[in-house]
């Protein structure tokens, strides 16, 4: 396992991911600019075997993925094989299926979640969840975030906050990851910049998030892996991967 606590998303790259040599090339791409580690989510179809090779073939640990939240519901022990072959500690999700978006979904959801979730722990893996802005609705005096980690099993259900979705729905970013201490053992880097009155993605340290205070807050909660993601870029992705490392490096961060 390398030394490196920054990684990098692939869905950030998924346009260059569609096959299993465009994902070879990718990785490579990704190996060259100085980063250790990835998540895997956004690719086409390859056999996990053949992933592992092209990962340890470029110096890069699979720290973490995305997967339907269904997947891990009804083929549980094909993605735990999975993710023992890649040595791949966090599964999770990318967002909460449509279908529980409702008060009393956010509800069922964190039960029915933290029961998978209970299930990946005694394999040996931790169950992370992504949040995007949706979930800062409120319903009545809490939003859905909050009911989702109030409700769920806090040894088992994890959290894999996004710091541009949380600002993006009028939350503090910092706050967010100190309040979930113990639990945020994964944390999505993401930066936002305006373009007169639109919200756009930038890279880390390039926008207007306050990364000292998110830092800081990273290091007090016990954050294990910044994985750095950029949904939409303004230039080649792989330019706003590099980007955000250095960013990253001179802040502290290797």
């Amino acid at each position: 396992m390398t030394d490196s606590v920054i990684a990098a998303q692939l869905y950030t790259v998924r346009e260059f991911l569609k096959t299993p040599a465009d994902i070879a090339t990718t990785l490579k791409k990704i190996s060259d600019i100085g980063y250790k580690a990835v998540q895997v989510s956004g690719m086409g179809p390859i056999e996990p075997a053949e992933l592992k090779k092209i990962a340890d073939d470029n110096g890069l640990a699979i720290v973490s993925t995305h997967i339907p939240y269904e997947r891990m519901r009804d083929d549980f022990d094909a993605v735990v094989a999975e993710h023992k072959l890649w040595n791949c500690e966090y599964p999770g999700i990318g967002g909460l299926p449509v279908s529980y978006r409702n008060a009393e979904g956010f509800v069922r959801f964190a039960k029915e979640a933290s029961e998978v979730a209970c299930r990946f722990k005694e394999h040996g893996l931790t169950f992370v969840y992504h949040n995007h802005s949706f979930e800062l609705e409120k319903f009545g005096d809490r939003t859905g975030l909050q009911i989702l980690y109030e409700e769920s099993d806090p040894e088992a259900f994890t959290a894999e906050i996004d710091t541009y979705w949380i600002q993006h729905g009028g939350g503090d970013p910092a706050w967010w990851i100190r309040s979930l201490k113990g639990r945020a053992h994964v944390v999505h880097f993401k930066d936002m910049t305006m373009k007169g009155t639109t919200q756009l993605f930038a890279e880390v340290g390039e926008g207007n998030l306050n990364w000292p205070a998110i830092l800081d807050a990273c290091k007090e909660a016990g954050v294990r892996w910044h994985i750095v993601e950029q949904d939409v870029c303004q230039r080649d992705p792989f330019e706003s991967l590099a980007i955000s490392l250095r960013n990253l490096n001179k802040m502290g961060l290797k």
